[in-house]
């Protein structure tokens, strides 16, 4: 086991790796830029490292300062979170030449599944189902590009091969669209991911997120560990996740998961992953994986009782996985909710000063967060400043704990998304479950439309 971790990240997950990080007896140096500095994770780390100003170019995305940081310390592993520099393979690359361990995939796997072309044929031949769609990128022939359309059939969706983070996709209803809608996802794939290739999927018109945890290691074990539905988003942005998925049948899980954990033994995968699937009229379509912790991960951290943090570090540290598949058992219900820093319903972000915060608590309420009373929320990163988990034995316990913590909760001096989450867990279409990845852009669409006809 590694005696001292380097954090390249902040926020929630870079306390959240430390305390897995400390229970384990590992000592953590944290990285920080100049706007992090009264961070609670800073001030909590055994060494702390500024290196940079504000602007993430300069800091969090400073690869030779953070592994100059990591030599300084004395490291021998790196811990990227997840955003910044978790799926950059040139970054795991240049971590590992330097001496330490990059916990995470292989440079080879993350950049195989990075894009998102030759992770679906990497699927494919794993067995894992995919969205139809175009064999590869696609061409520039306009006529070849119509031809594809009309084998898939309308609407279809036109999709950045180096994408992610709901950037570089385009939707397109008829032939008339097509060309220019394809000229102009491959200058946004260019100008945003470096890499202007783009394919095109079969658009499905009501389909969930759903997505199956992985844990793997070197030595050929995976396992999967239940599914999560991760359907309210805005702007492909995920708002709330729970597990388990309300209302899919539990064969068709365990028989998409084994195939996942299978893919994961024929790629070579290492460490925590997940895999992301469109699931519409029983079935389920790959989207993308992503190789590294996700920020829902708590929720299957509470039906399973695993700690995905620990098993990350315990599999880059070279053990073998201490789970079989027949170890992993699901119990009751858990559900999360995004806290952001921003306006509820415009949406605009709120950074500042906090002048109280309350966090909630009861049975079954855990709270992620790197918040404080007086705590300055910058306006330089993303907008989450907490996350609420709520634990119960089914899903109906677990939604009114919810309930109950967001009423507790007090973040004044900064507007919060509060009052949404609120709202949405008094919604008849949540409290059923199984809505569409569309369904909280339509409600507050129409709430909108409401309130301009008022």
């Amino acid at each position: 086991m590694f005696d001292k971790i380097l954090i390249a990240n902040r926020g929630e997950i870079a306390l959240r790796i430390q305390r897995a990080c400390r229970e384990l007896g590992i000592k953590t140096v944290v990285v920080h830029s100049e706007a992090d500095r009264e961070a609670k994770y800073v001030k909590l780390a055994d060494e702390s490292v500024c290196i940079g100003p504000a602007a993430s170019s300069a800091s969090y995305l400073n690869v030779p300062a953070i592994i100059s940081a990591a030599e300084v310390c004395d490291a021998q592993a790196i811990h990227p979170g997840y955003g910044f520099l978790s799926e950059n393979a040139d970054f795991a690359e240049r971590v590992e030449s330097s001496g330490f361990v990059f916990i995470g995939p292989r440079a080879e796997t993350i950049r195989l599944m990075g894009d998102k072309v030759s992770a679906k044929d990497a699927m494919k031949a794993a067995g894992v189902p995919c969205v139809p769609g175009s064999e590869g990128a696609l061409p520039d022939d306009p006529k070849e590009i119509i031809r594809i359309a009309r084998a898939i059939g309308y609407p279809i969706i036109i999709k950045a091969a180096g994408g992610g983070g709901g950037r570089g996709m385009r939707v397109v209803h008829t032939e008339a669209a097509l060309v220019n809608a394809v000229a102009m996802t491959r200058q946004e794939a260019g100008q945003f991911f470096g890499n202007p290739a783009v394919y095109m999927e079969k658009y499905l018109e009501n389909p969930r997120h759903i997505e199956i945890q992985v844990l793997a290691d070197q030595h050929k074990n995976a396992v999967y560990l239940g599914e999560r539905d991760c359907s309210m988003q805005r702007r492909h942005q995920k708002i709330i996740e729970e597990a388990p998925a309300p209302h899919i049948q539990p064969r068709l899980i365990t028989r998409i998961g084994e195939r996942c954990a299978d893919a994961c033994r024929k790629i070579g995968y290492r460490g925590a992953g997940t895999f992301e699937f469109l699931y519409e009229n029983g079935e389920f379509y790959f989207i993308e994986m992503n190789t590294r912790i996700q920020v829902e991960h708590p929720v299957t951290e509470m039906i399973t009782g695993v700690d995905l943090i620990q098993e990350q570090i315990r599999v880059a540290a070279g053990e073998k996985l201490r789970l079989r598949q027949k170890d992993v058992m699901l119990r009751g219900h858990a559900v999360e909710c995004r806290i952001n820093a921003e306006d509820p319903y415009t949406f605009v972000p709120s950074p500042g000063k906090i002048e109280v915060y309350h966090p909630p608590g009861g049975p079954g309420i855990r709270v992620d967060s790197h918040i404080y009373q007086g705590y300055r929320v910058p306006s330089h990163y993303d907008s989450m400043v907490a996350k609420v988990i709520a634990y119960g034995d089914t899903r109906d316990q677990a939604i009114r704990r919810m309930r109950i913590a967001l009423s507790e909760m007090g973040i004044e001096g900064i507007k919060t998304n509060i009052p949404l989450h609120q709202e949405l867990m008094l919604d008849a279409r949540f409290i059923y479950g199984g809505t569409s990845i569309h369904y909280l852009e339509q409600k507050l669409a129409d709430k909108g439309e409401v309130k301009r006809q008022g």
